[in-house]
């Protein structure tokens, strides 16, 4: 039997689906969960770069202008109380600065010519205002990335009358490497830094051989470098790194710790470690 000359061409289906596809309606969904997620993201990213108070301390002072790195500090923005708040409003204009990397420092002119000693994280600024208070005649340069600390350091300053404390915001390298003259400093401290316990974690340390190149660029001759620490492994490496560095001379003898000075303030974070049997070690260098 012959076949039609013409017949009747069969109703076309449903392509077949390419194994893996998914459905446009499964595929529109993915895309907005993708679009949404990046808008949180884009969110979050500006709520941190924005500052907490109008007029005060930036969020990321340095921005993206400076390269990144390894840091030695872990920025908090915990809770401010409405004392610290009120100080940040009122004394940041007159007494705070971010650390920008735009610009150098006029310290004489910041700190009407007195002798400048860098304070690197002074948590809350217990010490800090009592050191300011008991020595008028030293300005302080006080750097750290806590917001409650440096409101808390600023209603402290202002309460006891003192006028020779300045508080910095951001990265403390930033600010030796690009915004401070040679020989511009009397003195460094670093009480208590983070000792980033874990051994992958060593490289964050602050005190080792390359900060130690650019803190003594800054330092005058004779300057006090002046660290404290309540963890064992961290003041060796402190004493170690320091010792074998040509530019510092330890001021013992005996190449050991010192005595804790007069000046530096037994802190309640100092009480706490030494109730838990922890030992404190000060590491007192001067600039060659």
């Amino acid at each position: 039997m012959s076949e039609p000359l013409n017949p009747t061409p069969e109703t076309p289906g449903p392509a077949p689906e390419t194994p893996g596809s998914a459905p446009d309606s499964a595929t529109d969904a993915e895309a907005d969960a993708a679009a949404r997620r990046a808008a949180s993201f884009e969110r979050q990213r500006r709520l941190r770069q924005e500052p907490r108070f109008p007029g005060g301390p930036a969020a990321d002072p340095a921005g993206s202008h400076h390269e990144r790195r390894i840091r030695s500090f872990q920025p908090r923005r915990s809770r401010v109380t409405a004392g610290q708040e009120d100080a940040l409003q009122r004394l940041w204009p007159k007494w705070g600065l971010d650390i920008d990397g735009r610009g150098v420092l006029d310290l004489p002119t910041l700190f009407d010519g007195l002798p400048v000693v860098l304070e690197i994280g002074f948590g809350m600024g217990e010490a800090t205002a009592q050191m300011a208070a008991e020595d008028p005649d030293t300005g302080i340069l006080a750097v750290d990335v806590h917001t409650p600390g440096q409101g808390n350091l600023l209603g402290l300053a202002d309460r006891a009358g003192v006028s020779n404390v300045r508080v910095a915001n951001g990265d403390a390298i930033i600010l030796l490497r690009e915004m401070l003259e040679p020989a511009a400093l009397d003195g460094l401290r670093v009480y208590f830094p983070d000792p980033w316990p874990k051994k992958r974690h060593h490289k964050r340390r602050l005190i080792q051989t390359e900060f130690l190149d650019l803190v003594a660029q800054r330092l005058k001759p004779g300057a006090l470098v002046h660290c404290a620490t309540d963890w064992e492994p961290y003041a060796e490496q402190m004493l170690e790194v320091l010792s074998a560095h040509p530019l510092f001379e330890n001021t013992q003898a005996d190449g050991g710790y010192a005595p804790r000075p007069a000046f530096r303030p037994l802190t309640r974070f100092e009480g706490q470690g030494l109730d838990k049997g922890h030992v404190v070690h000060d590491v007192l260098f001067t600039r060659r």
